[in-house]
């Protein structure tokens, strides 16, 4: 690699994002591990994450259908309060619709998660909380693994404009590295297609199916 000029992402000094409440009741976990989904909003995992930045560390919450791996709701701050998490799932609201049947959302147990506001804006949705186990990462994989490749391919990508100078500056890469996401990158476990183009296709195909269940 040294030869070729190129060199692998580093990881950065950890920060603990999950701090668990102890006087909080927990939604017990209805994953089990098993981040699958038929269709569209029926499965969500969240997660918080950090990047640093010249002004301090700043927070970033996703939101992630498991169907399809889209991005559908995130924020970045300058703190990890449950009020980002809120801003998250509101911006999931507006963009995939006000109220699902048979939606889990999944997190693991960090006070965020456990809080009572928490469980009642997903409960306006009707969204049902799901929580994994306190320091296991396996209970929360998949959006530890969008945590992980948003830290490869933007804060420690090739390209590494990073740090940034403030959090609004992050925030601005974070909103160009979820459309990107969203709309262009591939996926293996789609079929080497992007999200919005993994669902375009699933719609197109329960249309075709719906209008062929009325022709006589």
């Amino acid at each position: 690699m040294r030869a070729a000029g190129i060199e692998g992402a580093t990881r950065s000094k950890r920060v603990k994002t999950t701090r668990p409440d102890p006087a909080a009741a927990r939604h017990p976990d209805l994953v089990n591990r098993e981040f699958t989904a038929t269709s569209p909003n029926r499965l969500w995992v969240t997660d918080l994450t950090f990047v640093p930045t010249w002004a301090g560390v700043a927070y970033v919450c996703f939101i992630i259908d498991v169907f399809s791996r889209m991005i559908v709701g995130w924020r970045c701050a300058s703190h990890m309060r449950t009020e980002m998490v809120l801003d998250a799932i509101e911006m999931a609201r507006w963009g995939r619709g006000r109220h699902h049947e048979d939606l889990r959302c999944h997190s693991d147990a960090g006070s965020q998660f456990t809080s009572i506001r928490y469980g009642e804006r997903l409960a306006e949705i009707g969204a049902t909380p799901s929580i994994g186990t306190v320091g296991d990462s396996y209970d929360n994989a998949l959006a530890e693994t969008v945590n992980g490749y948003y830290k490869t391919e933007l804060v420690r990508g090739p390209a590494r404009p990073g740090p940034w100078k403030t959090v609004e500056d992050l925030e601005l890469a974070t909103l160009g590295w979820v459309h990107w996401h969203n709309t262009q990158r591939l996926h293996g476990y789609l079929g080497d297609v992007p999200p919005a183009e993994f669902e375009q296709a699933f719609y197109a195909g329960h249309t075709t199916s719906d209008q062929l269940v009325g022709i006589k």
